[in-house]
């Protein structure tokens, strides 16, 4: 089953509707460097945690840079899994898995050419998970883009390394169906998707992502 994972939660009414309808994971921004409207500061985000019943699981996702910050900011948060963005150093991630030798780490790959599918290799030995997502040069925007990258890549970079790879960039309720079909991840991550005219999750959304992926293993 395609584990789901969304992201971006600002408000703790959004936190709740994804879980009422089958989210395994909820994401929460904090530590930003890079473009985003959606982060928080760790005080909102663990104020949002606290209040969210037992059983589910929390990603801290961070542009932090260095295992201290993150360390600081996941006790702050209260979160369970931590979701690294721009260009943490593996030295870094290995100081973090010495301190923190039972923490669940996360760390993103830009599909962005074909070049990208070794960017992993100094990674792979010290982290639990890929996250394939987008990249907008343009807009400073390396998560949150709404831009759906090269499935084709994304097939051969799950085929190149031993551990899950979960597919994100550009996913919505529509098109989430045939991203599983090319990449056969093992989850999704949406954010941008999802979202309404006012910016917040839209939880009819939410829902018809979920049915949308649960639709997948319906028919198999």
């Amino acid at each position: 089953m395609t584990r789901i994972k969304i992201c971006g939660i600002t408000r703790v009414e959004d936190a709740f509707s994804a879980i009422r309808w089958g989210a395994d994971s909820i994401g929460f921004l904090v530590g930003q460097r890079h473009a985003s409207p959606d982060f928080l500061t760790a005080e909102a985000a663990g104020s949002i945690i606290a209040k969210l019943p037992p059983l589910v699981n929390t990603v801290l996702v961070t542009h932090l840079l260095t295992a201290d910050e993150v360390l600081d900011t996941l006790e702050m948060t209260g979160a369970d899994t931590v979701q690294l963005h721009g260009e943490i150093t593996p030295a870094e991630i290995i100081r973090l898995r010495e301190w923190r030798p039972r923490l669940k780490i996360i760390k993103s790959f830009h599909v962005v050419d074909e070049a990208c599918v070794e960017y992993g290799l100094p990674y792979v030995a010290f982290v639990d998970a890929f996250v394939l997502d987008s990249l907008n040069a343009e807009t400073n925007q390396i998560g949150g883009t709404g831009l759906v990258h090269d499935w084709e890549i994304s097939s051969r970079i799950k085929a190149r390394y031993p551990i899950p790879i979960i597919l994100a960039g550009g996913l919505t309720p529509e098109n989430v169906a045939d991203g599983i079909a090319a990449v056969r991840p093992y989850g999704v991550d949406v954010n941008t998707g999802l979202k309404n005219a006012s910016g917040f999750k839209d939880h009819a959304k939410i829902h018809s992502f979920v049915e949308a992926v649960r639709g997948v293993h319906a028919m198999v």
